[in-house]
C-alpha cells in the first residue's frame, strides 16, 4: 500500500493538480470559488441554525453567533473531507475506463487523486475557518497545529473507504445512489451541529462508535478551545484507521482482476 503511494508519487501530484484546476477551468473566478463556496455555506448555515431555528450550542447561552459559526464549520470541515471522498469513490474506476482497458495505469492511486483533491479543499476551508476566528476573537490557540496529526486517521479511514467503494461500484451501479444517502444521515448522526455532551448519556457510546464523532471532538479541542489531543484515544483511532486503509487497499487489489471483464 505505502510502495505504491511512492512510486507514483509524481503522477499522483500531477493528476491531483489537474483535478483541481480542471473543476473551476472555465469559471470566471476560477480557483477562487474554492474559497468563497465554504465561506457562503458557513454563513448560510449560521443563519439556519442560530437566527432562524435559535439553536444555542449544547444549550449554553453563552455561545454568541460567531463562537457558533466557528464550532459548527469545524464539523462541517471534518464531514466534508470523508463525505466528498467517499461519494466520488463508487465512479472512479467507472468513469476512467481507459486506465483500465487500453493503459497499464496504477488503478489503485486514483482514491489517493481524489482524496488529495479533497484535501486541498480542506485545506482552503480551514484557511477561511482560521481568518474568521482571527477576525472575531483576534488570537489563534497554538493547538492548531494538531490538527492535521487529528486528521490523519479521517484520511487513513477515508483512503479505506475509498478503495472498498470503487472496487464495488464497478460490479454493482446503485452503490453511489446508496453511499450519497449514507453520507447525508452520517452528516446529522455525527456531532457537526451539536456536542456530543448535548445528548443524553445512554446516547453517548453509540454516537461514538461513529468514527468521525472522534475526530470532530478532538478538532473542536484543538482549532477552537485551545486544547491539546487525547493522544490515547488518537492512538486507539489511528490503529484502527490503518487497518481499515489496508483491508479497503487489499480488497481492491484482490477484485480488480475483473475490471475490464465487467467494464
Amino acid at each position: 500500500m505505502l510502495s505504491s503511494v511512492w512510486r507514483n508519487r509524481q503522477l499522483i501530484l500531477q493528476m491531483t493538480k489537474r483535478e483541481v484546476v480542471g473543476r473551476y477551468r472555465g469559471s470566471v473566478m476560477g480557483l477562487a470559488w474554492s474559497f468563497f463556496n465554504p465561506l457562503l455555506m458557513l454563513v448560510i448555515y449560521t443563519f439556519v441554525f442560530s437566527v432562524v431555528f435559535k439553536a444555542r450550542w449544547g444549550g449554553n447561552e453563552s455561545v454568541d453567533k460567531g463562537s457558533f459559526a466557528i464550532l459548527l464549520f469545524v464539523g462541517m470541515i471534518v464531514h466534508g473531507l470523508f463525505a466528498e471522498c467517499a461519494n466520488r469513490a463508487p465512479g472512479l474506476v467507472v468513469s476512467n475506463v481507459s486506465f483500465v482497458k487500453k493503459v497499464v495505469f496504477p488503478l489503485e492511486i486514483l482514491p489517493w487523486i481524489a482524496m488529495g483533491s479533497a484535501l486541498f479543499h480542506t485545506f482552503v476551508s480551514l484557511v477561511v475557518l482560521l481568518l474568521v476566528q482571527l477576525f472575531l476573537n483576534h488570537v489563534l490557540p497554538w493547538t492548531v497545529i494538531f490538527f492535521p496529526i487529528i486528521a490523519m486517521p479521517l484520511v487513513l479511514a477515508g483512503m479505506g473507504v475509498a478503495w472498498f467503494l470503487a472496487s464495488v461500484g464497478v460490479y454493482l451501479r446503485d452503490v453511489a445512489q446508496t453511499v450519497s444517502i449514507f453520507t447525508t444521515v452520517l452528516m446529522f448522526l455525527s456531532p457537526v451541529f451539536y456536542p456530543i455532551s448535548a445528548l443524553p448519556e445512554k446516547y453517548h457510546i453509540w454516537l461514538r462508535l461513529n468514527p468521525l464523532s472522534s475526530i470532530i471532538e478532538e478538532g473542536r479541542k484543538s482549532l477552537v478551545f485551545g486544547l491539546p489531543p487525547d493522544w490515547i484515544n488518537w492512538s486507539l483511532t489511528t490503529l484502527a484507521s490503518v487497518m481499515m486503509a489496508w483491508l479497503g487497499f487489499w480488497w481492491f487489489q484482490k477484485t480488480r482482476r475483473g475490471f475490464a471483464d465487467v467494464l
